[in-house]
């Protein structure tokens, strides 16, 4: 447990340097009249990851955090279902995206993975699974003017983008 808490950490911080290094060939910074700049977005949440990473790495360290100072295996059995279900899930999240759009899939996921895989109450999952959605609409489509897959649910939004832009 304690090789594969370095292990990952180090890997996502070279991940994360070199999103940000690709994400400099576009502004990162705001520009005025359109908005955050086209790396903007990839860039500074790598650059959060990789303060996260490096984080990690203190911690791990100094072995403050349990996994540091685990001698276990990284994954058994049960972790490594786990780990199916979770990877298995987001790959279809992902592949339904471009039929259905992002704002039918964000809650369809929350359900599955709150209540099927943590059997979170009703009044939990549903709020959650409402606001998400709406949320993401109002801060990307509305505020940042970056426009989201909708799928077949693209007719749907013209009212919306009528009614707010």
């Amino acid at each position: 447990m304690r090789r594969a808490e370095l292990v990952m950490a180090l890997f996502m911080a070279a991940f994360s340097v070199y999103i940000m290094w690709k994400s400099a060939e576009l502004p990162v910074g705001w520009i005025e009249g359109e908005g955050p700049g086209g790396g903007a977005f990839p860039f500074w949440l790598a650059a959060g990851m990789l303060v996260c990473c490096g984080w990690i790495v203190l911690r791990w360290a100094r072995r403050q955090s349990p996994p540091s100072r685990s001698e276990e295996p990284y994954m058994d059995r049960t972790a490594l279902r786990v780990f199916a279900i979770g990877a298995g899930s987001l790959l279809v999240m992902i592949g339904l995206i471009h039929v259905v759009g992002v704002y039918v899939v964000i809650p369809l996921y929350l359900i599955f993975y709150m209540r099927g895989i943590g059997h979170h109450a009703w009044s939990v999952t549903a709020p959650l699974a409402i606001a998400m959605p709406v949320a993401t609409f109002l801060f990307f489509e509305i505020a940042l003017k970056i426009t989201l897959p909708k799928g077949y649910t693209e007719p749907a939004f013209y009212p919306l983008y009528e009614l707010l832009l």
